[in-house]
């Protein structure tokens, strides 16, 4: 049996996957040695791994666990038992309340974590103080002083609730639960502790046996008669049974689904040792609730894990896992590459990105990275706008990023945030003034691509306010009603890109108030982007001026 297991560089997934195995034995102070295109580690460091696994995603992720809502509240508690109530008031109580509602009877009864209570060593019967536990009710006629004794009597049952929860067992199923649903599942599913029919309750036993034992039974054969090849390492394997349909928005059924592989059968299978790496993906992805972002920075394996180091500590500030802005978290570690010792170059490295169960690719350029850099102010003003559609919070900061790494313009995204201000304003958190943010960044965006190129003065500014001083005229008549419809008409112009439609409106809203035209508009007429540009500032203008407060 050999000493050391030596694995090497590959695809991005593999290649996430040997990150991850790094950061879960280095996080327990396991020895490797980080080679020029891979990792050798002692195969003594599979010993007990699936507790280093679980120990590590539980760290990293504490604070978005549920588990963590749960004890975090025994501070309030203590708080509130050692001033001995005299400040509790009819707010506490409501915090009270909805954490009883939200938190405990929402996570405790939950099907995880009844599953979890039978492997923990306890013999507290934790749904029964669940059952027990109720809110307080308060009416108009109660006083915080009549309800003191009931107030104490929750206090007693949550202190016995978050002991049990706390507890070192307790914290290890309960927490690794949590982990499982919040963050490993977005990698791989269907089989271990993620298979519905598993009948092993001890999530840590069933990992060690589909992933580790495996492992070390194959490092104690003689495969040199094997007839298959791995297709990630090439080493040798008894059977094709190992494929890689557990991988989300990768792998296969190869028993349901033939037909996608040649000639109608499959050759794609893996040995133990990848298998294991592949399980490891998620702790080499950085997960926000559901979004994930990795770069897959492979020209040295140092590279790769001190980038995505760095990516991790970015992403999981406290800021950014409310706002869940993974492309922040990359910009700000293009924008603080040097870190210490550590110096590493991001052009043409590739960007994955998991959102809505899949993954999305980009490469960072020379072209995007000077973009970035040219518009770092008229993007920060940008991180806390954005709009709902339907039941979903749209963050116009990662929006315009996406735009930028897919090589996009931003007219459809300035068309759209403008035809939503004037229909649905209560759904937009943003202004006009954030439309004349992404204008410009839009215009470095059109000449890094080769178009604007004579564009010589700011055209989103003279746009902006002609839109905002028409605007003023038309209040002054008290026909200010009017402006919503004339937008609409100049919104539709500029989206089919019919330049005499929007010159028609424009000069029968310049005769109205019996003004000149601005000479601004005679640029409209250069090229399609320099009328899109002005039409969209100028229209912002209309709607709401220029002299908006940066932040709504």
């Amino acid at each position: 049996m050999e000493n050391t297991l030596k694995i090497e560089m590959n695809d991005w997934l593999f290649n996430a996957g040997i990150v991850g195995l790094y950061n879960i034995l280095e996080q327990s102070k396991d020895f490797m040695n980080i080679g020029n295109q891979g990792i050798d580690l002692n195969i003594s460091s599979l010993d007990e791994f699936e507790d280093k696994y679980f120990d590590y995603f539980i760290k990293v992720y504490e604070k978005s666990l549920s588990w963590y809502k749960i004890i975090s509240y025994k501070n309030v508690l203590d708080y509130h038992e050692e001033n001995n109530f005299k400040t509790f008031d009819e707010e506490s109580l409501k915090k009270l309340n909805d954490y009883i509602r939200d938190v405990i009877k929402r996570y405790l009864k939950s099907n995880s974590y009844k599953s979890a209570y039978q492997v923990i060593n306890s013999d507290k019967d934790i749904l029964r103080l669940e059952k027990e536990l109720s809110v307080v009710t308060f009416k108009k006629k109660d006083t915080i002083d009549s309800k003191l004794s009931e107030i104490k009597e929750v206090f007693l049952k949550l202190n016995e609730i978050i002991e049990f929860c706390n507890t070192e067992d307790a914290k290890k199923y309960l927490a690794s639960k949590n982990v499982i649903y919040s963050i490993i599942k977005n990698s791989w599913n269907g089989v271990c502790f993620l298979n519905p029919q598993s009948k092993e309750l001890n999530v840590y036993k069933d990992y060690r046996d589909y992933f580790i034992e495996p492992v070390k039974e194959y490092l104690t054969e003689d495969n040199t008669k094997y007839k298959y090849n791995c297709s990630v390492c090439d080493r040798k394997i008894k059977n094709l049974k190992n494929h890689l349909s557990f991988l989300n928005a990768t792998g296969f059924d190869v028993d349901k689904k033939s037909s996608h592989v040649w000639d109608f059968t499959n050759d794609i299978a893996v040995c133990p040792i990848c298998k294991l790496v592949y399980s490891c993906v998620p702790a080499g992805i950085t997960y926000v609730y559901d979004r994930g972002i990795y770069i897959n920075n492979n020209s040295t394996m140092k590279n790769s894990i001190d980038t995505n180091y760095i990516i991790k500590q970015d992403v999981l500030k406290n800021d950014n896992m409310s706002n869940k802005l993974t492309y922040k978290a990359l910009i700000e570690s293009i924008e603080n590459k040097s870190r210490g010792s550590l110096i590493y170059e991001f052009l043409d490295i590739q960007v994955v990105r998991y959102e809505d169960e899949k993954y999305k690719f980009n490469i960072l350029s020379n072209r995007t990275l000077n973009i970035i850099k040219q518009s770092e102010k008229d993007l920060d003003k940008l991180l806390n706008a954005g709009f709902k559609e339907i039941n979903t919070y749209f963050s116009i900061y990662e929006l315009v990023l996406d735009r930028i790494f897919n090589s996009q313009n931003l007219f459809t995204l300035i068309h759209k945030l403008l035809v939503y201000r004037l229909s649905q304003p209560k759904n937009c958190y943003f202004n006009t003034s954030h439309i004349v943010k992404i204008l410009n960044v839009n215009i470095l965006f059109l000449k890094e691509a080769g178009y604007m190129q004579t564009t010589d003065k700011d055209i989103v500014k003279l746009g902006n306010s002609a839109g905002y001083y028409l605007k003023e005229k038309y209040k002054s008549k008290g026909a200010s009603d009017k402006l919503n419809g004339i937008a609409y008409r100049m919104l539709n112009a500029l989206k089919t890109n019919n330049v005499d439609s929007f010159m028609n409106t424009l000069l029968n809203c310049y005769l109205y108030v019996k003004d000149s035209v601005p000479k601004i508009f005679l640029d409209t007429l250069r090229n399609d982007e320099d009328f899109k540009t002005i039409g969209y500032a100028f229209v912002a203008g209309i709607i709401e001026g220029k002299k908006e407060e940066e932040d709504n």
